[in-house]
This record gives structure tokens, C-alpha cells and sequence, in this order.
């Protein structure tokens, strides 16, 4: 107790860090500094929204040019595929008529026809026979035992390989010696 005013004596606080100094700031500067803040979040915020509609639009503009490439690839093999129907639907009204040489060489000038439009494509037929298998490019569907060629060649083709701008299209199904 405090001998002069009768209340209890403060008891003295522990030795520690220095108490912090009273804010300098006022009311009136923390209202504006978060005012200020508040603009700048709404500034991002709008930012943000823009960004993100860009970016979906973005993504609908990528997906519909995509979509138009996919039809314009599918109207240029639907092209070649209408002109070898023409070709074959000429050779079948000379069919009754004409020579069967001639019809031959008819279907012979549709498939060097197809050929040439699916080099311009990138599409090239390969070579099987005589080659040594390859599992990468041929397909082994039989053996021939009684051949005379080296073991693993491929001494018949049995369906055609294609590649497709370098790359295996479609492998060659082949008949390799044993």
C-alpha cells in the first residue's frame, strides 16, 4: 500500500524490451492509406477478370481454328475420295462395252491417281521385300520355311506399308524366312 493515498503500490514491471512508440499515424492518414489499398485490390481484381475472359477466349478462338483445320483436311481427302469414285464409276458404265484392257488401264490411271495425291499428302508407300524384318515398319503375319533367302528377310508382302511424312502410317504385312 501506498503510504500517502491509501491504494495499493504498483508492483514494478520485469526488466524487457521497450514498449512500442505510440503510432504517429492518424485516423484520417490510415483511412486514406486503406482507401488507397482498397482501389489497388479492386484495380487487380478487374485485371484479373480480363485476364481470365481473354484466356477463355483465347481457348474457344484456339478449339474453333482447330475444328476448321479438322474440316478442311476432311473435305480434302473427301475430294480425292469423290475423284476416285468418278474414275471407278466411269470404268463400270465402260464396263459392258469397252475393252478389258482398256478398263485395266483405267483402273491402273485411278491408282497412280490416289498415289499421287497421297504424296502430296506425305503419304509414300515402302519398300518390304528383300528387306530384313524390321519390327518398326513390317508386320510378320507368316513364315516361310522352304526359302532360300537369308533368315529374318521379308520375301513376300502381303498388304502394303505406308509411311506418313517419315513416320509409320500403316506397317507392311509380310511373309519373313525362317
Amino acid at each position: 500500500m501506498d503510504e500517502h493515498s491509501g491504494r495499493p503500490a504498483e508492483e514494478p514491471r520485469p526488466a524487457g524490451p521497450e514498449e512500442p512508440a505510440a503510432p504517429t499515424v492518424s485516423v484520417e492518414e490510415l483511412q486514406a492509406e486503406l482507401a488507397r489499398a482498397r482501389e489497388e485490390a479492386e484495380r487487380n481484381w478487374q485485371q484479373f477478370l480480363h485476364a481470365a475472359a481473354d484466356l477463355e477466349n483465347y481457348k474457344k478462338q484456339a478449339a474453333r481454328q482447330r475444328e476448321d483445320a479438322v474440316q478442311g483436311v476432311r473435305a480434302q481427302l473427301l475430294g480425292v475420295i469423290l475423284t476416285v469414285v468418278d474414275n471407278l464409276e466411269r470404268a463400270l458404265e465402260h464396263g459392258t462395252t469397252a475393252d478389258p484392257q482398256a478398263i485395266l488401264e483405267g483402273i491402273r490411271m485411278t491408282h497412280r491417281q490416289v498415289l499421287e495425291v497421297l504424296k502430296t499428302m506425305g503419304v509414300e508407300p515402302m519398300e518390304a521385300r528383300g528387306k530384313t524384318f524390321d519390327p518398326r515398319l513390317h508386320e510378320a503375319v507368316d513364315i516361310a520355311l522352304d526359302q532360300e533367302a537369308p533368315p529374318d528377310t521379308v520375301v513376300e508382302e502381303l498388304q502394303r506399308g505406308y509411311l506418313w511424312h517419315g513416320e509409320v502410317l500403316r506397317p507392311a504385312r509380310v511373309r519373313v524366312a525362317r
